[in-house]
């Protein structure tokens, strides 16, 4: 495993983490993926971006969401000031700010994985775009009684706006995504469990396998073995959240060894399998349960506190 693999993986610590940023230098990203939404606001540069297996030329005001699932990464094309705005939101975060009427990230869900994830914004919703993201950056800057508030009701105009630019868009981006990296995506994500390697992609394309190889690691920024890794580490993870025991899940992704199965996942997401699958599904810890049985406190908040 080479050591691009913990650098796929890119966790947000916060529930809203807002950055927008000016780079005067060449930058070249691999394809990552976060434990957020992201919101992406393309504002000036010249810039290729990659969503899954799709890639856009970018024009200022395009507008991206990508959800946790989707890997994405940003190819600057020269030395161009590159400006945008980037809001990584946690799901738990847009569930409190949703309703029973209005679901916030409805934008990013329903939709399938790798598609429709940008929009053209026309100057009228650009400007009131950046109206209210000028106005977070003041809040986020800020520790007036009350900012918290503020800053949750600006996010919900945000959310409100870009929903009702992607229900309402019209135009279809063009897609420049090489054919043969998107082949080979395409391959990949189909044979996921079985066996797969540079000689079977150069037998299904009749292409020579270090071209495949150096197209896919110009256009990712990834080896195919690193892109086939985190996919079938997504795929695992996909399985603990549904019930499916470790050992399954493990096999069905497409893992020939248990032990290596454990190691990488721990490595890539930061929590073994174990503790993944009692998390995406609320179940206690067992350690918790054990201690609580054997210590029964009368406080329960101080017993809680011990486990945090």
């Amino acid at each position: 495993m080479n050591g691009s693999t913990e650098y796929f993986y890119d966790p947000i610590q916060s529930e809203l983490l807002y950055l927008h940023r000016v780079t005067t230098y060449p930058l070249e990203t691999i394809y990552h993926r976060h434990d957020a939404y992201e919101i992406y606001l393309f504002i000036r540069g010249n810039v290729n971006f990659y969503v899954e297996n799709r890639c856009y030329h970018l024009e200022p005001g395009d507008l991206l969401i990508m959800s946790p699932e989707e890997m994405h990464r940003a190819f600057i094309l020269d030395g161009t000031e590159y400006e945008r705005i980037t809001i990584n939101l946690k799901k738990t975060y847009l569930c409190q700010l949703s309703t029973l009427s209005t679901n916030l990230s409805a934008c990013f869900d329903h939709r399938p994985k790798g598609q429709q994830n940008i929009v053209h914004l026309d100057d009228y919703h650009l400007k009131q775009i950046l109206h209210l993201t000028s106005e977070l950056e003041e809040l986020l800057d800020s520790n007036v009684y009350g900012t918290d508030v503020k800053t949750n009701a600006v996010i919900a105009q945000l959310l409100v706006l870009i929903n009702n630019s992607f229900h309402n868009k019209s135009s279809i981006p063009i897609d420049i995504m090489p054919e043969m990296v998107r082949k080979t995506m395409d391959y990949i994500e189909a044979h996921i469990s079985q066996e797969i390697t540079l000689r079977k992609l150069a037998e299904a394309f009749y292409m020579n396998s270090t071209y495949i190889s150096r197209q896919f690691k110009k256009h990712t920024g990834l080896t195919i073995r690193s892109y086939i890794l985190n996919r079938r580490i997504e795929l695992a993870r996909y399985y603990l959240s549904g019930g499916v025991s470790i050992t399954d899940a493990c096999f069905q992704s497409g893992f020939r060894d248990y032990a290596n199965f454990i190691r990488t996942f721990t490595k890539i997401t930061g929590v073994s399998p174990g503790k993944y699958s009692r998390q995406a599904q609320n179940i206690p810890d067992p350690s918790f349960a054990h201690y609580a049985a054997l210590n029964p406190a009368k406080d329960g908040q101080k017993l809680i506190d011990r486990f945090k």
